[in-house]
Formats: structure tokens, C-alpha cells, sequence
């Protein structure tokens, strides 16, 4: 067991080192260049020269990579170009509006996901089945980038219901953004939910417990899906990724303060470090995070 977590983090620390080289790599190879962002095309040359070697972009490639894996060793991810803050301290303070909606977003998941996945097994093969089967399709077929922008102009424009974006009128500027995000999780897992809980219900301590005359309610949900959860609840850790992954794109569009809309914000104006830090730190809590959920299933 040692051998094998070893080995795990050893792949873990490469595929991250390879994560930030690349990153590295294709933020340096993109067209644009954040001096002339900063000081605009019409500043002299020497001002842009002068600004370039304050920020240590003149140095040969090879040497800007050597100064940036020493600081990444030193927990140190450098400093926004354009907000001049450390990179850390930039995280700090969009961490917690992301884990606002990720959470938001799981919740809503989880809320629909189960009705839907129980009903859809206890109807198998009738209409309400199908009915809630072809809904999770949908929810897993429709990319956010599209879904966000059709419940802007449902909710917010024709029916005035919920703020267009922002993070400024509480839970009422939260539901469209974790609908947006927890619209495909709830198709994954509905479907989950529907396939454990027909495989359960097939079960002998099932039949014994129709024996002894519990209503089907009772056997459906206190001895079928308090057991069909287990393996939903353990391979629901690995869909977690995907809610960092599509809060970059909810983030964006409904302008959500969070580290998504960061990201993006750094790659448009190429403020090199954030890109990185982000791009890193994400990397190394997916990472860990799928360990961790590896791990119990080895366990």
C-alpha cells in the first residue's frame, strides 16, 4: 500500500510539473504582449523597454522558466502585472465566490437529482421514466456557455425575476449561475441514482423486506436508495472536477467574482503570473482530489 501511494504521488508532482510547463510555455507562444496592454501601442520605446526589464519579461525563456519552478518551490507564484498584488493573495480573494457556486451548484445537483433518479427507477420503462431520462440527456447535452446566456434572457429580461449578473444581490444573484453549473452534474447523477437504485432493488434483502409486507415506498427509499447512494456518493467525488471546469465558463458569463472569470481575465490581458497561479492551483487540487478519490475506492 506505501509502494502504491508513492508511486501515486510521484505521477501527481510530474503530471503538475508538466501542467505548469506547459502553461508556461503556450502563455509565452500566444500573440500579445502585456506591456503594450499597460502602456498602449503609442508609448516610446525606451518606457516599454524600460517596463519590460522591471517585470523580468527580457530574459531569455529558459531563464524566466528556471526563476518561476524556484518560486513555485518556495510557495511563491510572483506578482500580477497589472494589479501588482502576489498571485496568492489574488487567489485568496476569488476563492471563496467560487466555492460559493461550486457548493451552490452541487446542492442544486443533488436536490434534483435525487427525485429524479428514484422516480425514474420506480416507473422503469414507463413514460415517467423516459420522461426524466430524456431530461438528463438534455441537462448533460446543453453546453453552459449556451445555457447561461437563455436563462439571462428567460429569468432576468423577460421576467425580471433575478439580477442579469454580478455577486451583489445575494442568494438571488446565486440561482442562475448554479443552475447554469449543476445542470449537467444533475443529469450524471440522476442517471447514477436510477441505474444503483435498479440494481439494488433486485437484490434478496429487498425481496425479504416486500416479504414481511413494508410498503413499496418504505423499501424503495429506506432499504433501496440508502443503499444505492454508497456508490453514488463515493464516484461523486470525481465529477467534482468538472464543477471547477465549467465555473471558468458560468463565471464569465454572468460575471461571478470568482477564480474562473480571473483566469479569463489574465489570459485576455496576458498577466502571465495569475494565468499560471491558476492554472497550477487548479491542477494541484484536481489532483489531489482525485487521489484522495481514488484512494477510497482502493480502500
Amino acid at each position: 500500500m506505501t509502494t502504491f501511494f508513492l508511486v501515486r504521488l510521484l505521477t501527481a508532482l510530474l503530471t503538475i510539473f508538466g501542467v505548469a510547463l506547459a502553461v508556461f510555455l503556450l502563455l509565452h507562444l500566444i500573440p500579445g504582449d502585456p506591456v503594450e496592454i499597460m502602456l498602449g501601442d503609442m508609448a516610446p520605446a525606451a518606457d516599454r523597454e524600460a517596463l519590460r526589464h522591471a517585470l523580468h519579461l527580457d530574459l531569455p525563456i529558459t531563464t524566466q522558466i528556471q526563476e518561476y519552478f524556484s518560486g513555485l518551490l518556495r510557495l511563491d507564484m510572483g506578482k500580477s502585472l497589472f494589479e501588482h498584488k502576489p498571485v496568492a493573495v489574488l487567489l485568496a480573494e476569488r476563492i471563496p465566490a467560487t466555492l460559493e457556486l461550486a457548493s451552490a451548484g452541487l446542492i442544486l445537483a443533488i436536490i434534483l437529482a435525487v427525485p429524479l433518479g428514484v422516480f425514474a427507477a420506480k416507473y422503469k420503462d414507463k413514460a415517467l421514466d423516459t420522461t426524466a431520462m430524456g431530461f438528463s440527456l438534455l441537462g448533460a447535452s446543453i453546453p453552459s456557455f449556451w445555457l447561461g446566456p437563455i436563462l439571462i434572457m428567460v429569468f432576468s429580461l423577460w421576467l425580471g425575476w433575478t439580477p442579469v449578473g454580478g455577486h451583489n444581490d445575494g442568494v438571488y444573484s446565486l440561482i442562475l449561475p448554479a443552475l447554469t453549473l449543476g445542470t449537467s452534474l444533475t443529469a450524471i447523477l440522476a442517471r447514477m441514482i436510477r441505474s444503483s437504485l435498479l440494481e439494488v432493488m433486485s437484490e434478496d434483502f429487498i425481496r425479504t423486506a416486500r416479504a414481511k409486507g413494508l410498503r413499496e415506498n418504505v423499501v424503495l427509499i429506506k432499504h433501496g436508495l440508502s443503499n444505492a447512494l454508497l456508490p453514488v456518493l463515493t464516484l461523486l467525488g470525481l465529477q467534482l472536477g468538472g464543477l471547477l471546469g465549467g465555473a471558468v465558463i458560468t463565471e464569465t458569463v454572468f460575471d461571478w467574482p470568482g477564480l474562473g472569470s480571473l483566469l479569463v481575465l489574465s489570459i485576455q490581458r496576458r498577466d502571465i503570473p495569475v494565468a499560471q497561479g491558476l492554472n497550477v492551483t487548479v491542477k494541484i487540487q484536481l489532483k489531489l482530489h482525485q487521489k484522495l478519490s481514488v484512494t477510497q475506492l482502493v480502500i
